[in-house]
């Protein structure tokens, strides 16, 4: 591959990570069809790497690539269409607008990004799909990526991303931020979806680096937006905004020199960013007073890490008495697998591998990499290195990011090697 070409495709995949949201956003608002934004924007970026290859990187690629898949969605459809009397019921006022660089640094509210939410967040949709659909759309996830997150087969993720993309375009749902008194009714899927998308920055679920800053950065944006689209605050807005923060004040901490994982016992906590722990702590406060909801519990998790100095001086006992709650007030397989964790630091880890053996049991998590994960660590304290070492391989197995694989693989060596020595 020519140097040319490698610098094209070093800038379109630079662009795709940090702009993908933003450019679909704006095409599903010129274009009105989320299947023709998507598609056409895919093209675009395969047609840059051609085009920037000879002519370099434009002044504004962002504003290319939406030019460019909206020429491309004007060719399909006059192919598709041969009347000139089609194209003019398919929505003329679009076909002549030019696309300008929007200063997308602005903190104008609201932008194509929040009405892409809040259109996928619609109630007409189940909750399931209003927060796939906008992982797909706004945060660029692969349809496998998307199922992982769910703990589903990829075939059924797949069904449900039609389903509600279909249900959208029949139904009419406008592309617009609601009215303020038709916020709350959304509000619970808009703050999922932007916490999944802040995972996927936090903990990208494949590739090489362990945290993409642009992703969280772009979550805790939204996240923002949404706290001060709606008056007075809601607590769980407010403690999504404080969550996103208190895991975001660890981001430097949490990989090495050579970009290999820093598990939280051992990550050195003055590279913790007290700023962001200083904003969010208040915050925790606030959300706390609005009542014990999910999000509002996991922050208050998350401050009692960032409140301990070192590790040992984590409150763990009032950490589990919180998932105790919040396995009441949502539970499902990860809270209760992130509770057994917790119970592991206050009364051993035996106690705590009969609960993650009896979540095993259901099948819910046997995809889930981070279950064999902790089932391996919970083995590997306990000493039984073989059993521990058939969970750290199958643990391996599932992981798509580099950086955990290199992790998990490296505790599999000290198993294996400790079991040797026995």
């Amino acid at each position: 591959m020519s140097q040319g070409v490698q610098d094209a495709a070093a800038a379109v995949d630079a662009v795709y990570r940090s702009d993908w949201g933003r450019i679909v956003a704006a095409l599903i608002r010129l274009l009105g069809d989320f299947d023709l934004a998507e598609e056409t924007a895919q093209e675009a970026f395969t047609a840059a790497i051609d085009q920037w290859r000879d002519s370099g990187v434009p002044e504004f690629p962002r504003a290319w690539i939406i030019q460019t898949a909206r020429h491309k969605a004007i060719d399909r459809l006059r192919r598709r269409q041969k009347s000139s009397e089609a194209l003019d019921a398919h929505g003329p006022s679009w076909f002549n607008r030019t696309v300008e660089e929007p200063d997308y640094d602005t903190s104008e509210i609201p932008d194509d990004r929040l009405r892409l939410i809040f259109t996928c967040c619609h109630p007409a949709l189940a909750l399931d799909a209003q927060v796939a659909l906008t992982l797909r759309t706004l945060g660029g996830l692969e349809t496998d990526e998307i199922a992982r997150a769910f703990l589903v087969p990829p075939a059924t993720m797949a069904q449900r991303l039609v389903r509600a993309k279909r249900k959208i375009r029949d139904a009419g749902i406008p592309y617009v931020v609601p009215d303020t008194n038709d916020m709350p009714a959304r509000l619970d899927a808009v703050l999922t979806v932007i916490y999944l998308i802040f995972n996927e920055g936090y903990a990208p679920t494949r590739g090489g680096p362990l945290v993409r800053t642009d992703i969280s950065a772009e979550a805790i944006r939204l996240g923002r937006l949404v706290r001060a689209l709606m008056t007075p605050a809601p607590a769980e807005a407010t403690a999504l905004v404080a969550l996103m923060l208190l895991h975001d004040s660890r981001r430097d901490a949490r990989t090495d020199a050579a970009g290999d994982l820093v598990v939280l016992e051992e990550q050195d906590r003055t590279r913790w960013n007290q700023q962001q722990i200083a904003e969010a702590l208040p915050l925790v406060e606030t959300a706390l007073r609005g009542g014990p909801g999910p999000f509002a519990l996991q922050a208050a998790i998350a401050a009692l890490h960032c409140q301990a100095a070192r590790a040992e001086e984590t409150d763990w006992p009032q950490i589990v008495r919180l998932y105790d709650v919040l396995e009441r007030v949502q539970p499902s397989p990860v809270v209760a697998l992130n509770r057994a964790v917790a119970i592991a630091m206050v009364v051993g880890a035996d106690p705590a591998l009969a609960l993650v053996d009896a979540l095993g049991a259901q099948g819910d998590l046997d995809g889930y990499h981070l279950f064999h994960a902790t089932r391996a660590d919970l083995l590997r304290r306990l000493g039984r290195t073989t059993d521990a070492a058939t969970a750290y391989t199958r643990a391996i197995a599932l992981a798509s990011n580099d950086a955990e694989r290199r992790f998990l693989e490296r505790r599999l060596r000290e198993v294996e090697s400790a079991g040797s020595a026995a």
